[in-house]
C-alpha cells in the first residue's frame, strides 16, 4: 500500500471509531432510561429514591451528599470504575450484599457498558466533559 492509502485507511479508522462511540451513548443513553425512575443524572440532577450519578467514575461508594445511603453502601470499599460498575450493575445485590438499590440488574454486558460511557462522560457538576 503506499502511503496515501495508509492514511486514508487510518482516517476511515478514525472516524468510524468515533461513530461507534457516538452510538454506544446514545445506546448508553437508551439503558439509562432503566434507572432514571431512581437515578437522575445532570447540572440539575438530584437525588431521588437512589442517589444523582454525577461525577460517577471515580467516585466512592456511598459518597453523594445528602443521600442516605445503607451501611453496605458506606462500607463497601469501592471506587466506581468500568469495572466495578461492570461488576455491580449485573447483580446490585451480589455485588453489595444489603444495598437499598432493588434493581435486578442489566445482565446484557455490551448495554452495560455503553450504559458506562454515558454515566462517565458527566463530571461531577454534571456536565459533559
Amino acid at each position: 500500500m503506499t502511503l496515501r492509502k495508509l492514511s486514508i485507511a487510518a482516517a476511515m479508522i478514525a472516524v468510524s471509531a468515533g461513530l461507534a462511540s457516538a452510538q454506544d451513548l446514545a445506546a448508553g443513553e437508551t439503558a439509562f432510561k432503566k434507572c432514571f425512575t431512581c437515578h437522575e443524572i445532570s447540572e440539575t440532577a438530584k437525588n431521588k429514591v437512589g442517589p444523582q450519578l454525577n461525577g460517577l467514575d471515580g467516585r466512592a461508594s456511598g459518597s453523594v451528599a445528602g443521600y442516605n445511603y445503607s451501611d453496605a453502601n458506606k462500607k463497601s470499599g469501592i471506587a466506581w470504575n468500568e469495572a466495578t460498575f461492570l461488576e455491580y450493575i449485573k447483580d446490585p445485590r451480589a455485588k453489595i450484599p444489603a444495598t437499598k438499590m432493588i434493581f435486578p440488574g442489566i445482565k446484557n454486558e455490551t448495554e452495560a457498558k455503553n450504559l458506562w460511557a454515558y454515566l462517565k462522560q458527566f463530571g461531577a457538576d454534571g456536565k459533559k466533559k
